[in-house]
């Protein structure tokens, strides 16, 4: 059974900073394509960062230089830091594990 299990989501002031949690169980993160998605209200999905099997990483544009994706192997987890974070980064961030197709239920960030 697969789990991926998000963590880390606040209610937090403009310009602070977030760390976000992805527990997997089940599922190796190791060496596949893991990836965060947000989802805002009134606002289709949005992939904001991905991590791919070889270490490689990208971001979409509008958060480019604020967040950072990063896995440990060890502990099967995949993070996402998140630094001076904007009223309009304010959504339910899911984890992804972009090839197989699972997804967490997400855990919220709201920012004000």
């Amino acid at each position: 059974h697969v789990q991926l299990v998000e963590s880390g989501g606040d209610s937090v002031q403009a310009g602070e900073s977030l760390r976000l949690s992805c527990a997997i169980s089940g599922y190796t993160s190791v060496n596949i394509c893991m990836a965060w998605v947000r989802q805002r209200a009134g606002f289709a999905r949005e992939g904001v960062a991905i991590l791919d099997f070889d270490g490689r990483t990208s971001y979409a544009t509008s958060v480019k230089g604020r967040l950072t994706i990063s896995r440990d192997n060890a502990k099967n987890t995949v993070h996402l830091q998140v630094n001076s974070l904007k009223p309009e980064d304010s959504a339910l961030y899911y984890c992804v594990a972009w090839e197989a197709g699972y997804w967490g239920q997400g855990t919220q960030v709201t920012v004000s």
